[in-house]
């Protein structure tokens, strides 16, 4: 019921917008606004400068013919004077092309119209559409003119004598400016369009190229889901970092620190179950000893209650160690900081156990000067070091004497804890740290202890960016070597 409920709610769950495709269309629609922007800005100046190429041409037309009607005309203006004005010897063929009044006013685009001094057309004979306006001066404007925008120049005519004779328009319909910007506007678009396409595809491919590192992420985090103890990792790119790289290596990191703590949480139930098997078998064969007859013996019972008492205890001791170990394995997760003094807990240590062990002779060869400060937690520094005099303490039996030392060397902190004990083979020596690992496993019963302790203090020390090391001779004894960094003075 709950597997068809979920494969509901993903099947009306919408499939997400590839970010390639977000990348792709936030990028085309930036592009498309610069780009109308840019050619808004263009065609503006292409404009601006095309008007003003007309006008100047309509006022040089307006000029050109002005001063012809000036020179030749002496009256009133009418529709036969201005033919003869402005088209003269039209049967000549050279007085034609010569003539630059004939030149103006031959464009197809171009009109002239005039008006007498009371406003009436005189000029051509055909209604114009222009509006008539009365003006001292030359002037240029444009204007709509049958829903089509015209340039329309105007200027008063004047006889030779200065006297008014009427008013000149000439109406550029600007055929040819609309001409060009149409086709001016159709390159635009069509350039638009063809370089969307263009970046389109572009950024399309760069985009994916780039996400896929992330695509890889995707993949690996899939398959780790599925099976957590997968050794895949994300590929990261060592030659051209940036910030996929970064998110890749912090991506690995984490699956590194994930898999570590299930390898944990799997061998500490492992080591749960080892360890407790036989101190459970110990108990329950005792207690059935006892629910058969054994409860009616006195003596039956009370090995049997002080054997159980024996057993429970040693599990007790067992349960704390094991998650001793279990918080050193996440030491370098969560205890990441700390300001301890080497020098002050090294001599606390020396002293408490002058204390509690007055039979053993102990050593101290401290050449620290001065506080010498570690990043690390109190508590782990002097566990390291009791769990390092406890051992060697248990294994110091003929000679009680223990020696300890702490020394500078470079930005790192030495310790060293020397016994001279029995001593431990070069076989056993390799396998000292690891967990539930007994040199003597008859002997380290009967002194306590279940193997871990080693291992506890391994992984402290580790965990702290320091080593530990071993050095052991049968007979002769054993020197445990701390190394830690010191930490870096601030201001």
């Amino acid at each position: 019921m709950d597997n068809a409920k979920s494969k509901n709610r993903q099947a009306s769950t919408p499939k997400p917008i590839s970010l390639k495709w977000k990348w792709t269309v936030g990028s085309l629609v930036g592009v498309f606004l610069v780009f109308v922007v840019f050619a808004w800005f263009l065609v503006q100046a292409f404009s601006n400068r095309m008007l003003n190429t007309e006008s100047d041409d309509v006022n040089r037309s307006m000029t050109t013919v002005a001063r012809r009607l000036e020179r030749e005309s002496d009256r009133q203006l009418n529709s036969t004077d201005i033919d003869n004005v402005l088209r003269p010897n039209q049967a000549d063929f050279n007085s034609v092309v010569n003539d630059p009044v004939i030149h103006e006013i031959a464009r197809s685009d171009y009109d002239l119209i005039i008006y007498d001094n009371h406003g009436k057309q005189v000029y051509p004979e055909k209604p114009t559409n222009v509006a008539y306006k009365p003006v001292k001066k030359s002037t240029i404007s444009l204007e709509k003119v049958n829903h089509s925008k015209q340039m329309i120049g105007r200027q008063p005519l004047v006889n030779r004598d200065g006297h008014a004779t009427g008013y000149l328009v000439v109406e550029n319909r600007l055929v040819s400016y609309h001409k060009t910007f149409t086709q001016v506007f159709s390159i635009i678009v069509v350039s638009i369009i063809l370089g969307l396409m263009l970046l389109g595809l572009w950024t399309y491919w760069l985009s994916g190229y780039f996400l896929l590192p992330i695509q890889d992420m995707t993949k690996v985090a899939d398959r780790i889901q599925k099976d957590p103890n997968l050794p895949e990792r994300v590929k990261v790119e060592t030659r051209h970092p940036d910030e996929l790289s970064e998110l890749a290596d912090v991506l690995n990191s984490m699956l590194d620190r994930m898999q570590r703590f299930i390898t944990q949480q799997q061998r500490f139930v492992e080591d749960v179950s080892h360890e407790l098997r036989t101190p459970v078998a110990i108990v329950k064969g005792h207690m059935e000893l006892l629910n058969r007859w054994g409860k009616d013996d006195p003596k039956i019972l009370d090995e049997s209650i002080q054997a159980s008492l024996k057993e429970m205890q040693r599990m007790q001791g067992l349960v704390q160690e094991m998650l001793d170990l279990t918080r050193a394995d996440q030491v370098e997760l969560t205890f990441k900081d700390g300001h301890t003094d080497a020098k002050e807990v090294i001599n606390s240590v020396y002293h408490n156990y002058e204390l509690i062990y007055p039979d053993f002779k102990f050593v101290l060869d401290d050449t620290l000067k001065s506080a010498t400060w570690l990043n690390m937690s109190r508590d782990h520094f002097e566990q390291i070091l009791i769990i390092l005099t406890d051992n060697s303490v248990k294994y110091s039996q003929d000679r009680k004497e223990i020696h300890f030392s702490a020394s500078k060397s470079g930005s790192n902190l030495e310790v060293a804890i020397q016994d001279f004990g029995e001593g431990i083979s070069s076989e056993d020596a390799q396998h000292v740290f690891d967990r539930f690992y007994r040199v003597d496993k008859a002997r380290s019963r009967k002194q306590g202890g279940n193997g871990l302790g080693l291992s506890i203090a391994q992984k402290l020390v580790e965990g702290y960016r320091g080593t530990i090391a071993l050095e052991s001779a049968l007979g002769q004894g054993t020197i445990f070597r701390v190394t830690l960094p010191i930490q870096e003075e601030t201001d």
